[in-house]
């Protein structure tokens, strides 16, 4: 049992935990849900109620904890070996993710599905070779079946457990020829790890009944992350003894795009009746101001599990709104305030990558360190590469560097095109007109939605390029800028000052989940940003865009700066102006016209 009001003391040290906190940690059998607002301590929580279990006397052996990455594994196992340093790593729970626990259930049931123990994993380039094979052996167009398309599909019907016959009978039978092919290679793919269990354990009670007598706890962390195949999976093995233990935010479920369906969180009490609800309200991360201004904007979502969100905090900075006419003046106000103020904490938040590219810039003649986090510095993008190299070779046809870069990036017909056309069209064009000519002979776009899962991410890039080279009369006057910020950003990145000094961290939003900073910019606060343009037609995705601005906000401990140009975002008028600077947001009337 867990000794003293508020705290647990195991070897020497001392956890502080609160009321609500202890309740979970302490919950007995059933299901359990643990709705853990940001900064509300969801990880402690965790593992103390892991390390409740193993002292109350449940072997090690009996009860896997799961989480959504290899790191988020490592950290639960480092800190419940810290709190139990007499027991050996052997007698630790399973601690790992879905795909791990799938492939440690594969391993023993491999043989269900044509395979040995020793089965090969076949990442995501595997797999998309596979899929080029059988679309080629079948005759099929790769224009109307491109490889990476159909691999996206292939895995949207394992994780949807979508039945074969509602899909076309082409696609079918790509699907068919896949599994095949997989099964002879003695091979799984990566989406198999979670939907083969699943499927075994929903065709055959006896190996279900094996995995449920082994297992008496299923604990699950950032559960409102799980998409449908990730919840049949725990739900199955939770089925008999009903100790199904889940911790997660409603209000940070932003991964739809991979899958992720937070109503199985919303729904919780329905698929489990009985089950006991705690809300972790208590922010120990971020200041009064900022939990306060956070809570006020997600309160607007309608689907969502209401819970009071708080702080024993003191209110801190008010949340400062700064407007600027475009993104190189607001990036160049942020570079003129974090030259003044080196070495804190900062991180700089966007929606999309390509907003990157004017930060960049800014941050480069400012001689400003800085780390593109999860990601490429704008010059070093593919597609970037790829149309700077052609403006290079249409300014100067002796640059045989450029040239070759097109010749590997771009298809045969396409390529000799350019190379035949660009040099005469640089005479004759802007930089703009010039780009808008590469795009449609390489059929460029086409090319990136043939390649890449993420073209779309791709064209804003290009878009963004697009953007700075109406800034230029000439080709010339543009390859020659890039060329200067490439050469200030090596210069800035070699610098002792940048050596010492701490960089700036920059990143989109959906990486910063899971992190905080002392200050944080959010940055392109602007409708059709933030809100994304491709949103403002779905109150659901509206909702969505409405958590990624809530997780932004909430990365921040003791300072939040919100930046627009432009139009400002929906979501800045959610913020009472109590929590905001003297800096007024401009008033809009309902034609959507700046009035004020």
């Amino acid at each position: 049992m867990i000794p003293g009001k508020g705290e647990i003391n195991q070897g020497g040290s001392e956890i502080r935990l609160n009321p609500d906190q202890i309740e979970a940690v302490r919950h007995g059998e059933g299901p359990l849900l643990i709705a853990a607002g940001a900064g509300s301590g969801k990880t402690r929580t965790l593992t103390e109620r892991l390390i409740h279990l193993m002292e109350s006397g449940v072997p090690g052996e009996r009860i896997v904890a799961i989480t959504f990455t290899n790191k988020a594994a490592q950290e639960l196992k480092k800190r419940v070996l810290l709190r139990l340093p007499r027991r050996a790593e052997e007698e630790l729970p399973f601690l790992g993710t879905f795909h791990s626990f799938g492939a440690k259930i594969l391993r023993e049931e491999a043989a269900a599905f044509g395979r040995s123990r020793g089965y090969s994993i076949f990442d995501e380039d595997d797999s998309k070779k596979l899929v080029k094979n059988i679309i080629k052996a079948l005759n099929f167009s790769q224009d109307k079946y491109p490889v990476t398309k159909v691999r996206r599909d292939i895995s949207d019907i394992k994780n949807e457990l979508t039945p074969l016959d509602e899909l076309k009978t082409e696609m079918q039978k790509i699907f068919e020829e896949y599994e095949s092919a997989l099964e002879k290679q003695n091979a799984f793919d990566f989406d198999d790890l979670i939907e083969k269990p699943v499927l075994l354990f929903s065709r055959n009670r006896l190996i279900l009944q094996k995995y449920q007598d082994r297992y008496d706890y299923i604990l699950v962390d950032e559960f409102q992350d799980v998409n449908t195949c990730q919840y049949l999976l725990i739900k199955l093995l939770a089925e008999k003894h009903k100790n199904l233990n889940v911790v997660g935010d409603d209000n940070q479920s932003i991964f739809k795009f991979r899958g992720a369906d937070f109503r199985n969180f919303l729904s919780f009490e329905r698929d489990w009746p009985g089950a006991k609800i705690i809300n972790l309200g208590q922010n120990y991360r971020s200041s009064g101001n900022i939990v306060s201004a956070s809570a006020a904007v997600i309160e607007n979502n309608k689907l969502r599990r209401k819970k009071e969100l708080w702080t024993g905090n003191p209110p801190g900075a008010p949340i400062r709104i700064v407007s600027a006419y475009g993104a190189s003046e607001e990036a160049q106000v942020i570079a003129d305030e974090l030259s003044k103020q080196r070495g804190k904490d900062t991180a700089i938040l966007y929606r999309t990558n390509a907003q990157s590219r004017a930060l960049e810039q800014a941050f480069n003649f400012s001689s400003l360190p800085y780390e593109i986090y999860g990601g490429l510095k704008f010059y070093e993008r593919k597609e970037i590469k790829d149309i700077v190299a052609g403006l290079r070779y249409a300014v100067n046809p002796r640059d045989e560097i450029g040239l070759e870069r097109l010749d590997k990036s771009l298809r045969k017909a396409q390529f000799r095109a350019l190379k035949e056309g660009l040099p005469g069209a640089a005479k004759n064009m802007s930089a703009v007109e010039l780009i808008g000519f590469f795009l449609k002979t390489a059929d460029y776009q086409n090319l990136l939605k043939t390649k890449f899962d993420n073209y779309e991410d791709r064209m804003e890039n290009i878009a963004e390029l697009i953007n700075f080279a109406s800034e230029f009369a000439s080709s010339t006057e543009l390859v020659e800028r890039i060329s200067l910020l490439e050469s200030a950003d090596l210069a800035s990145s070699k610098s002792s000052a940048a050596k010492l000094a701490a960089p700036i961290k920059m990143m989109t939003i959906h990486l910063a989940k899971g992190l905080e900073f002392d200050q944080v910019y959010i940055v392109g606060v602007t409708e059709g940003l933030l809100p994304h343009e491709r949103s403002l037609y779905s109150p659901e995705e509206i909702e969505e865009e409405r958590r990624l601005m809530y997780v932004a906000m909430t990365r921040a401990r003791e300072k939040l700066t919100i930046s627009f140009y432009s139009l400002p975002s929906r979501f800045l008028y959610e913020i009472p102006d109590n929590l905001l600077s003297s800096e007024d947001l401009p008033t809009i009337d309902e034609d959507g016209v700046i009035t004020k």
